[in-house]
């Protein structure tokens, strides 16, 4: 203990991992060949938080303003990448829609947390920027996965009643309203739902982590009101820029949709 504060040791750690079993032992009784990509899943985060760890001591204690942007700029391709491959939709068509309507979202919170918000007086501060950053991007990736998966499959699927519509007179954008208005209701129904049910049935993980650490609750709960309205508006605009760029590289000149949208 330190600071008040409980560390975990690594033995501990590893015993954590015994948790696994549980859901790897369902995986397999149903065969749902989910347990090779649940272990590869389990060692890539451990790999990868480990060496984000050392990473993250070097960013904070140099903390510079370009190691810090380029850091950011990874994150925000890697996130554009694993949006676009696990809504399996053609990389091609989508890599860039996806990483602009990213960069643009998150800029503009970025900036309106750090230097609205919480009045930072270097905006690259790595120790805001960085996990601020990651938070932001994790949770527009899974809502942008399900709005992508909504709209383009189901106007794949159902690209009929998208000619008839276009057909009977409606404009691109009113033919194509039907599809975006049932992507919307998917992604953010979830959202909802948790930011409903906050601090009453849940318990925020960042709150928790804050609160653990030694942070006040008032402070905690400051934070984590901020944190949920960003990451509902971050996701907000990530999905409709996504959509809406999109659009400009799916349909040809004449409002068809191309072939090879979906792997």
């Amino acid at each position: 203990m330190h600071n008040n504060i409980v560390d975990i040791s690594w033995w501990d750690l590893s015993i954590a991992y015994l948790l696994l079993l549980i859901p790897i032992s369902v995986f397999w009784y149903f065969k749902t060949g989910l347990v090779k990509d649940t272990v590869v899943a389990a060692v890539r985060m451990t790999l990868q938080l480990l060496a984000l760890g050392v990473y993250l001591e070097i960013l904070f204690r140099l903390n510079n303003a370009w190691l810090n942007s380029l850091w950011w700029i990874i994150m925000v391709l890697i996130a554009s990448y694993t949006t676009v491959k696990r809504s399996e939709l053609s990389q091609k068509l989508f890599f860039m829609p996806s990483s602009i309507a990213l960069i643009i979202a998150i800029f503009l919170i970025d900036l309106y947390f750090l230097k609205v918000l919480l009045h930072l007086d270097f905006f690259f501060e790595s120790r805001y920027f960085i996990p601020i950053t990651g938070m932001l991007l994790g949770n527009a990736l899974r809502t942008n996965i399900i709005a992508l998966n909504s709209y383009f499959g189901k106007l794949v699927a159902e690209r009929s009643f998208y000619r008839f519509a276009l057909a009977n007179g409606a404009t691109f954008r009113e033919a194509l309203t039907p599809f975006f208005r049932e992507a919307i209701k998917k992604a953010f129904n979830p959202s909802i739902a948790t930011m409903s049910i906050m601090g009453l049935i849940s318990l925020p993980g960042m709150m928790t982590g804050q609160i653990l650490s030694g942070t006040s609750p008032a402070t905690a709960i400051k934070y984590q009101i901020m944190i949920m309205i960003t990451i509902f508006v971050t996701s907000m605009l990530t999905v409709m820029l996504t959509i809406l760029i999109s659009n400009r590289f799916v349909f040809d000149e004449f409002k068809n949709i191309k072939t090879g949208l979906i792997k």
